[in-house]
This record gives C-alpha cells, structure tokens and sequence, in this order.
C-alpha cells in the first residue's frame, strides 16, 4: 500500500496541510500524512523534528492554525482530545503517565471505554495473553514498576479504549534492549487485531521491524514518504535526514 492509495475519506487517519505553532514559531508547515486500515506507519526524524507536535496536533492536544485532521473519514479538527478520544483514537505519550498508587487492573480500569465498530474489543484479560508480564503483577501499584513495565501499562490501559487508531510516541525509547524486543512484538500483535498504528521512532531498526510506511519530518516538514523496506535500502536519504 502507498499513500496515493489512500484518499482521504478511505483512511483510517489522515492529516492535511497541518500548520501549528509555539507562540511565534512555525513548528509544522504543511504536513500531510495517510494512515490505511491495519498500517503501521512511522514518524521518523532527527530531535526537534515536529514528530511529537504531528501526534499532539493530531490529538487536539495543540491547537492547528490551519489544515485538517479526519478520523475513519470524520472531521476531527479542532476537537478537544477527550471528544477525538470518544471517536476511536488512543495516544501513548513518550513519558508513561501511570497513576503510580493505583494497581495495574485499576489503571486499566481507569482506560475504559465501550466496544466501537471497526475497532478491536480489549478486556484486561486478553490484554494479558498480549502482555504477560503485567499479568503477574495484576495487583502492584503502578509507581512500583519499571519504566518498561510502565510503558507496557500506559499501552494496555489505552487499549482498554477500544481504539480505532493508536498513536504511540517513541514506544522504544529509554528502554532496555530486551523490552524495546517485546515492544516490537506487542506491536505486531495489534497489527494482527486490524489496529491502525502511527508511531514517532528515532530507532531505525526498531521502526524497520515493525513498520509498513515510513514519512520523514526535517523542521516540520515531511521530506520524504515511502515503503519502510525502501528506506531502509536508501543509505543517501538516512544520511541526509536520519543521522546525528
């Protein structure tokens, strides 16, 4: 599948012509992005990129100057984000925002929402066949887990939302090798449930093994946009876009 697939009603999340601001800084300038149904597709770029204000623009968690955002085909622009996460869409942000006194099973609780058409249908239980490790631990309170346990919950408890679309902003990042493993593996599962997923990664191997498309973002513009197995071939736009 690529992008000129897509159309924008087809999408499962798309972006247009996105133009946000801090203040008086132009952060995204015309950034467009599709989506499909069961994709997973990537956000890549150096730090400072515009990768996080992509998700958090999308997310209504930063007002777009201009542009639109569609939802399965619905105009969400410039909903508040808990009215877009009603309509279908889950957003892991990069620091994992667990209530630390609550249990696990509490902080999965906290996520709930009702089943959705076209959307996978989660209960703690089937999200511990996905996540076995938080299964052992149903009972300990969040604060007393590790970073890679947290990040784990964070994903579980948005997925109790019965999301359409998942955003999840550097799933990889600060996490020990072995995590950043099932992190991939847990990500292809969901692909495998029909979930549409939007990732910002600055792992290229990590983003290689779970990705079907990729976009670039270079100070707030996409650069360039293709197959992941593409770009991962093409040394002279990794060098040109990707390395420190």
């Amino acid at each position: 599948m690529t992008e000129a697939d897509i159309s924008a009603g087809e999408a499962a999340l798309s972006a247009d012509g996105l133009h946000t601001y801090y203040g008086g800084a132009h952060i995204l300038a015309d950034l467009s992005f599709r989506l499909g149904d069961g994709e997973v597709v990537v956000l890549l770029g150096r730090n400072g990129a515009g990768k996080t204000t992509t998700m958090k623009s999308v997310m209504g968690l930063v007002r777009i100057r201009a542009g639109a955002v569609h939802l399965s085909g619905a105009d969400i622009t410039g909903q508040e984000p808990h009215v877009i996460a009603r309509a279908g869409m889950g957003y892991v942000p990069e620091d994992r925002r667990v209530f630390a006194e609550l249990t696990v099973m509490e902080n999965l609780e906290v996520g709930r929402q009702p089943a959705r058409d076209g959307a996978p249908i989660w209960t703690p239980e089937r999200l511990f066949d996905v996540f076995p490790n938080l299964a052992e631990m149903r009972n300990r309170p969040g604060g007393r887990m590790s970073g890679g346990e947290q990040q784990m919950l964070t994903l579980a408890r948005t997925l109790m939302g019965n999301p359409k679309v998942l955003l999840l902003d550097e799933p990889s990042e600060g996490l020990a090798p072995v995590i950043v493993d099932q992190m991939a593996s847990t990500i292809q599962a969901l692909k495998a449930e029909g979930l549409s997923i939007l990732l910002s990664e600055q792992n290229l191997h990590f983003a290689t093994t779970v990705s079907d498309r990729a976009y670039i973002i270079e100070k707030g513009r996409i650069r360039y946009q293709g197959a992941m197995a593409a770009l991962a071939e093409d040394e002279e736009v990794r060098n040109t876009y990707l390395t420190v």
